[in-house]
């Protein structure tokens, strides 16, 4: 997480023009790695911090040999990735518990929550089929990370478990709103920059068509 953070501090750092002060780059750099610090390591030393990057920008003889550096970092590491995993966790347990607590929601396999916003009348989706379907999903926070701005068709051994429980259950001409837990969305990985670890997700989703 340090390593990770320093080389792009200093990759994006703004190069020194003639006219800029290097005590002012030296003090900006400090300062936006001191307030990343402030939150992810409380309580650290400052008197340690400053000699540990004082005798590494000198290029000195430091206190502590690498391999113990490396095994101190890989350990607080480990130890932060360990804390946030049961705080993301155990914000999805609430929010979860809550959304179950809303009228009209009835749970499925998986944990699935839905709430019936349109009834449908056409015929359900096979295990392998087809659906057209016109969606809008959201983080459990309200921000919107995905919509269709136009009917899309997707196979349904492709979607997410949620859907995929879901559709299968969901007569055409329907629309849901669908509260899917991370377990059956991206899981402890995630989806990239969009959707974090541990995230249950939320969804209208309107099912227009079916094809074998």
């Amino acid at each position: 997480m340090f390593r990770r953070f320093l080389l792009c501090l200093l990759l994006f750092a703004p190069l020194l023009r003639a006219d800029e002060s290097p005590d002012d780059l030296a003090y900006g750099l400090g300062a936006r790695l001191g307030e990343r610090l402030r939150m992810e390591v409380p309580g650290l030393p400052l008197e340690e911090l400053i000699a540990g990057l004082r005798q590494a920008y000198r290029d000195e003889p430091l206190r502590l040999d690498a391999q113990r550096i490396d095994l101190l970092l890989a350990e607080h590491e480990a130890r932060q990735q360990n804390a946030d995993t049961q705080r993301a966790q155990a914000i999805e347990r609430r929010f979860l518990v809550n959304e179950k607590a809303r009228p009209g929601v009835r749970e499925l396999d998986g944990g699935v929550l839905r709430t019936e916003l349109r009834a449908g009348q056409g015929a359900k989706p096979g295990p392998r089929g087809k659906v057209q379907v016109r969606y809008a999903g959201w983080l459990a926070d309200g921000s919107l990370f995905d919509e269709s701005r136009t009917p899309q068709w997707f196979n349904l051994d492709s979607v997410i478990d949620g859907w995929r429980i879901a559709l299968l259950e969901m007569p055409k001409g329907a629309k849901w709103r669908l509260v899917i837990p991370s377990a059956q969305a991206y899981g402890a990985e995630g989806a990239g920059d969009l959707i974090p670890p541990y995230a249950p997700l939320v969804f209208e989703l309107e099912l227009l068509d079916v094809a074998d």
